[in-house]
């Protein structure tokens, strides 16, 4: 998974990269929370999952929290503040603002490790879904719809089409649905039209 660490601390980030990346994920690195922004906003490849500190300059945790929730970016990222700040109001601010989950510090390598495998799945949740709402979306955007009174010659049973234009049936309605038309012949149109005409073509030929 591709992460952002956004901290002031470089003691705390410098920990906290080597440990993230020894799990195996790609990590980046912010000491303020203008370039933490920049980076979780931009349009190529931004992480998917950034731990950000309460405190920095810049901008804080939380109001970054603020910002994402608010901005209309196509997949927003998924949020972690890592806070000495462990009082219950401050943990509901974080969540407020529109963090996804709050670690204190010092925290247990342990509990971040639980905690991130817990974001993994909610990351894949959504997208796998986010694909599905496409795929739906795609599906919809291909079907075509019949409706309303189809205006139709008494005779040669042809649609109109636009006011001076006549089309027939099999083409008006491949073209606004889709079905497709294959063709045959029913038992009373075969002795209504084929079999005289058979009758003719014997008599022609004296068969």
């Amino acid at each position: 998974m591709k992460l952002l660490v956004a901290d002031d601390d470089v003691v705390m980030r410098t920990l906290l990269v080597r440990l993230l990346r020894k799990w195996g994920h790609e990590v980046e690195e912010a000491r303020e929370g203008t370039t933490a922004w920049a980076a979780l906003t931009r349009a190529e490849s931004p992480p998917a999952l950034a731990i950000l500190d309460w405190m920095m300059p810049g901008a804080d945790g939380p109001s970054l929290c603020q910002r994402l929730r608010e901005a209309k970016l196509d997949e927003r990222p998924y949020v972690i503040v890592l806070s000495a700040r462990t009082e219950s109001a401050d943990i509901v601010a974080a969540l407020d603002a529109g963090a996804d989950d709050h670690v204190a510090k010092p925290f247990e390598a342990t509990e971040l490790r639980a905690r991130l495998r817990a974001a993994e799945r909610t990351i894949d949740l959504k997208r796998r879904l986010a694909e599905r709402v496409r795929e739906l979306e795609s599906a919809l955007a291909r079907v075509k719809k019949l409706e309303g009174i189809l205006p139709i010659c008494s005779y040669c049973k042809s649609v109109r089409s636009a006011p001076d234009a006549w089309r027939q049936i099999e083409s008006y309605v491949q073209d606004h649905s889709d079905a497709r038309f294959s063709h045959g012949i029913c038992p009373g149109c075969f002795v209504t039209h084929v079999t005289p005409e058979l009758d003719r073509c014997r008599k022609a030929t004296g068969s």
